[in-house]
């Protein structure tokens, strides 16, 4: 007996130990802020460190489930903002933060990267890779956002977005090296996440629209050497020194014409996952160049690997396995969408299976190992396509969305998608994923090919535009853009469990926790905590600015912490607030905690995205000419940012609203000299003409008058409603 309080109090500090692994406090030896000591055992065990938020994903099955209890569903409404720091932009953030050994990484537009203390929010180092911005900027099809760093081994690793990849001290931000993963002679630009797999870093590139072939590569995490390359598209079949692998040789079959001459495209630049159960690694290609096939690959063909799932051996590169979700795509149907891994049950089985909702509209599952495709329903409307054919693979395709010269066809979802990189999350727990969901249809023609000419720096979707428009105005077409939501949606069953409406059209990433919580933002300038089994809003907080990434969680001496990088391209909603003229849509990294005390600041928003009045554009006194001119410009070269039909798009504003519209000479500063460049607007000199600017403001002013009539009740114009 003389050993039973020792005993007792043993146990007692087991059951405490136990109970804190449990709420998710517990952690390991505490390192030096900034170590970054991450490694393969570490990465393998992240779940033993709930606490800390290790990679993009927080884990490597890119699930962005959190086993921390410490914020539940009673003291939700208790949470507050615990600190925040300014980032000094107006475009779009979409990264993830990194949160490991006391330092929070995140990264901002220009592949700018910023450590904080992941307590107090002390800057701790900032880096900025000093893209050229004059030079790069026009070819980042889609805004010059990043989603993100990779930490290991005492490095934070950044994909510059001009394609360099850079590994940087982590308690310093000094750079340990550099090394160039594209040709700086092409248009090709980074702006995802690397990826660290078995002392590999693992990286794409975006382009497809820029004259590019996509590929893949891993690079050794401690000296940057290239250790593999893997193309997405084949090369030249009849050049005697074609050293395409036997793969792609082989598929080469798939293409018709000289697609080489175009490059291809068909580029890997979002999502990258590696299971350590089936050691593979996965990614998603996107669009082929140009989106057009009648230009592309004229008579057709599947065009592999476009826009396809593509596992490879991580260690050589070496191709396992595909399947292509959009044979012979020509709606920008990018593949490169979140994927996870998970094991679940599959008709009636317990599967290990790799899982997507993608642009298309139909949630896929697949087997990890081998590519077998198990189940895709359709989460969202789509008309391109009724049903997957599970036997074979493909697509039971609508005959109708293919279009061509002088074919236009309307689809959706639209080349915004369905599902597009958002980040989605999956709980082991409601066996539910969250998805960021958009309604969305798109007007598509083919330009004509003999005359359709390659631009190596600008935006080669072969569309003509103006034509296909039109069909907007026909009697039940569906709106440019839709309702939007977050769904959650059962693989199980294959059907929506619940989905909640968004007030303001758009997406935003997600996270869950084990307390049943699921936190995203939204449009309307809100970061919100919902019930993870039936939708229900627990607790929502303004935030001063749209929010489309997805926010991270962690611990630190005992209390739980959410952070999110806050900041939408189309500003925040009238009547927000903002701290300076140099940070028009307020984006900051914003963290919270139960019982925080920070406050942001109240000075009055001095430029929102919507003025006061509305809607006030000029009169329409461009020649229909001079406008239809100014889309076929605007389509090549805007709309990817700003939105198809000028609406407003990912990372760039509803121009229907810019006060330029009332001022030409201001417009072509910003359109032609840059002067906005700093935020995230880069000069377009290179690509468009003086002419051309003034007939892409024409167009903008007429649909800009068109939303005013249909705003007032009155018919709408060529735009259509929601347009």
């Amino acid at each position: 007996m003389k050993y039973s309080i020792k005993t007792a109090v043993a146990a007692g500090l087991a059951l405490i130990a136990a109970a804190l692994v449990v709420s998710g406090a517990a952690a390991p030896a505490r390192r030096a802020i900034g170590a970054a000591a991450v490694n393969a055992t570490r990465h393998l065990n992240a779940n033993s460190e709930p606490g800390t938020w290790m990679s993009a994903g927080r884990t490597y099955d890119e699930q962005r489930y959190s086993p921390l209890t410490l914020i539940n569903q009673s003291n939700v409404k208790n949470l507050s903002l615990a600190w925040y720091g300014d980032i000094d932009t107006t475009n779009a953030q979409e990264s993830t933060p990194v949160i490991v050994d006391g330092a929070l990484y995140v990264t901002t537009n220009w592949s700018i990267v910023k450590a904080y203390n992941a307590k107090t929010g002390e800057k701790l180092w900032e880096y900025d890779p000093k893209v050229d911005r004059v030079a790069t900027g026009p070819i980042a099809c889609c805004g010059t956002v990043n989603r993100g760093v990779a930490v290991w081994n005492g490095k934070v690793y950044v994909a510059a977005l001009d394609g360099r990849l850079i590994a940087l001290d982590g308690r310093t931000g000094a750079v340990k090296w550099s090394v160039q993963t594209t040709d700086p002679t092409q248009p090709f630009t980074i702006t995802g996440v690397p990826r660290i797999v078995r002392g590999k870093v693992i990286i794409g590139n975006a382009g497809a629209e820029y004259t590019v072939r996509g590929y893949i590569g891993a690079y050794d995490a401690e000296t940057g050497r290239q250790l593999w390359r893997f193309y997405t598209v084949p090369s030249n079949p009849n050049d005697p020194n074609n050293k395409d692998p036997e793969i792609l040789k082989r598929y080469a079959s798939t293409w018709k014409g000289e697609w080489w001459k175009y490059g291809g495209g068909a580029t890997a630049w979002d999502t990258i996952l590696y299971d350590p159960k089936s050691n593979l690694v996965y990614f998603g290609t996107g669009n082929g160049l140009s989106w057009s096939q009648d230009i592309r690959s004229p008579g057709g063909g599947d065009n592999l690997f476009v826009s396809s799932i593509i596992a490879l051996n991580p260690d050589t590169g070496e191709y396992k396995w595909h399947y292509q979700e959009t044979p012979g795509d020509e709606w920008d149907y990018d593949n490169t969408n979140p994927l996870m891994v998970a094991d679940i049950v599959v008709k009636g089985r317990m599967r290990h299976v790799l899982m997507q909702a993608p642009k298309t509209g139909f949630y896929y599952i697949w087997d990890a190992k081998t590519g077998e495709l198990l189940s895709a329903e359709k989460f969202a409307p789509a008309n391109w396509a009724s049903s997957i054919d599970i036997g074979n693979g493909r697509p039971v395709e609508n005959p109708a969305a293919r279009y061509g010269v002088g074919r236009p066809a309307l689809v959706y979802p639209a080349a915004l998608g369905a599902h597009n990189w958002h980040p989605m999350s999956f709980s082991p727990r409601t066996n539910l994923v969250y998805i960021p969901v958009t309604e969305n249809a798109a007007a598509y023609q083919s330009a004509d090919p003999a005359t359709f000419k390659i631009n190596p720096r600008g935006y080669n979707t072969g569309q003509s535009n103006s034509a296909a428009g039109a069909l907007f105005n026909e009697p039940g077409a569906p709106p440019r853009q839709g309702p939007s939501y977050l769904q959650a949606w059962n693989p199980t069953t294959g059907k929506e469990a619940w989905r909640v409406p968004n007030a303001v059209f758009g997406a935003s990433g997600t996270m869950v926790t084990a307390s049943d919580i699921v936190f995203s933002g939204n449009q309307a300038g809100e970061f919100v905590a919902y019930d993870a089994r039936n939708g229900t809003k627990l607790w929502s907080t303004p935030v001063q600015a749209r929010v489309q990434a997805a926010p991270a969680t962690y611990t630190i001496d005992g209390e739980q912490y959410v952070a999110i990088l806050a900041g939408g391209g189309a500003g925040p909603p009238t009547g927000v607030s903002r701290t300076s003229a140099t940070s028009a849509n307020n984006a900051r990294i914003l963290v919270f905690k139960l019982g925080g005390t920070a406050k942001l600041p109240t000075q009055p928003f001095a430029a929102a995205a919507v003025p006061a009045g509305g809607l006030n554009p000029p009169p329409n006194t461009a020649t229909n000419e001079q406008v239809i001119d100014g889309e076929n410009a605007y389509g090549k070269n805007c709309f990817t940012c700003h939105g198809q039909a000028a609406v407003g798009g990912g990372s760039g504003p509803d121009l229907r609203y810019s006060p330029l519209l009332r001022d030409l000479a201001g417009w072509k500063n910003v359109v032609l000299g840059g002067a906005k460049a700093t935020n995230g607007m880069p000069s377009f000199r290179a690509s468009l003409t003086d002419d051309e600017a003034t007939s892409i403001q024409a167009y903008v002013i007429r649909r800009a008058n068109d939303e005013k009539d249909v705003q007032a009740g009155r018919a709408g114009g060529r735009g259509g409603r929601g347009g």
